[in-house]
C-alpha cells in the first residue's frame, strides 16, 4: 500500500471516528422516554437513507477506472480531504434535523424544546397542558386612575375603539392602560430587554400574525397573566385574562386584550394613533 493510500485510510478513519463522536455526544443530550411515533421513525429512516454517502471505495469509483486514473485526466476542483469533511457533515446534519424532528413530535420533547418565548416585554411560558387558571386578581403595583391630560404622552390609542371609558397608569408611570367596554382593555409599556409581564400558556398555543407587516402573537384562550417585579424579579399573579393580542409600536410593547376574533384584534391595533 503506497503512503498516500495509508494517509488517506487514516484521514477516513479520523472522520468516522469524529462523527460517531459527534453523535454519542448529541445522544448524550437527549432524553426521550417515550419510543417515537411510527410515522416519526420512518421520517428519520427516510431522512437517514436518502443522505449521500461519502465515495465509494478508496481506490475506485462507479465509473471511469481508478480515482488515482480518473484525478489525472480530471483533478477535481475540491480537494478529497475538503469532499469527506462535506460528506461527514451531511451525515451528521441528517441525523441532527431528523433528531429534533423526533423530539419536536413528542410531549416530552415539546416541553424541553418550546419553553419560554420572550417577545414585547412579555414571557410566554408554554407548557404541554393548560395552566392552573388563576382564581384572584390583583391590581399592577401603584396603579391608579388617571384624568386625560395626565395620561403619559408615549401612550396611544386606537382609532378604530374611539376615546376609553378610563386610563390607569402604573408602576411609576411606566405602564399605560386603556379600558373599553365588554372587558376590552389596552396596556402599554415602553421597551425593555428584561420581561415586564409573563403569560402561563398550553393548548391551544400562540398563533404567530403580523400588525403593519411586524410580528405579533395572538393568544386565543384564557390564561393566567402576571407582573414581574423590575427591582428584584418577584413575580406576582394578577388574574386570568382573556384572548390577547401582543406586538410592538416603534418602542411601545403592547397587549390588547378582550376580542374574541385575531382578524379583528389585528385590526384594532393597525389603527393604533
Amino acid at each position: 500500500m503506497s503512503s498516500r493510500e495509508s494517509d488517506k485510510d487514516y484521514e477516513d478513519h479520523e472522520d468516522y471516528e469524529a462523527i460517531e463522536a459527534e453523535l454519542r455526544a448529541l445522544g448524550d443530550l437527549l432524553d426521550t422516554p417515550a419510543p417515537p411515533p411510527a410515522d416519526v421513525a420512518a421520517a428519520v429512516r427516510t431522512r437517514l437513507t436518502s443522505t449521500p454517502a461519502p465515495d465509494p471505495s478508496p481506490g475506485t469509483s462507479e465509473a471511469g477506472g481508478t480515482r488515482e486514473a480518473r484525478e489525472r485526466r480530471d483533478p477535481p476542483p475540491v480537494p478529497q480531504r475538503r469532499r469527506r469533511r462535506v460528506a461527514r457533515w451531511k451525515v451528521v446534519t441528517a441525523v441532527v434535523v431528523a433528531v429534533a424532528a423526533l423530539v419536536a413530535a413528542t410531549p416530552q420533547g415539546r416541553a424541553a424544546v418550546v419553553r419560554i418565548l420572550s417577545f414585547a416585554g412579555i414571557e410566554l411560558r408554554v407548557g404541554d397542558t393548560a395552566p392552573p387558571p388563576v382564581t384572584t386578581t390583583a391590581p399592577l403595583p401603584g396603579e391608579r386612575t388617571v384624568a386625560p391630560t395626565e395620561v403619559p404622552r408615549m401612550a396611544r390609542t386606537p382609532a378604530a375603539l374611539g376615546p376609553p371609558q378610563r386610563t390607569t397608569v402604573s408602576d411609576g408611570g411606566r405602564v399605560v392602560s386603556m379600558f373599553w367596554p365588554d372587558g376590552i382593555r389596552l396596556d402599554q409599556f415602553d421597551g425593555t430587554l428584561d420581561p415586564y409581564l409573563f403569560k402561563k400558556l398550553g393548548p391551544p398555543y400562540p398563533d404567530f400574525t403580523e400588525v403593519g407587516g411586524r410580528t405579533a402573537w395572538w393568544i386565543k384562550g384564557d390564561h393566567p397573566l402576571g407582573y414581574i417585579s423590575r427591582q428584584d424579579g418577584t413575580e406576582v399573579p394578577l388574574r386570568q385574562a382573556g384572548p390577547t393580542l401582543i406586538w410592538q409600536h416603534g418602542t411601545l410593547n403592547l397587549r390588547l386584550e378582550g376580542l374574541t376574533s385575531k382578524e379583528e384584534a389585528v385590526r384594532v391595533a393597525e389603527s393604533l394613533g
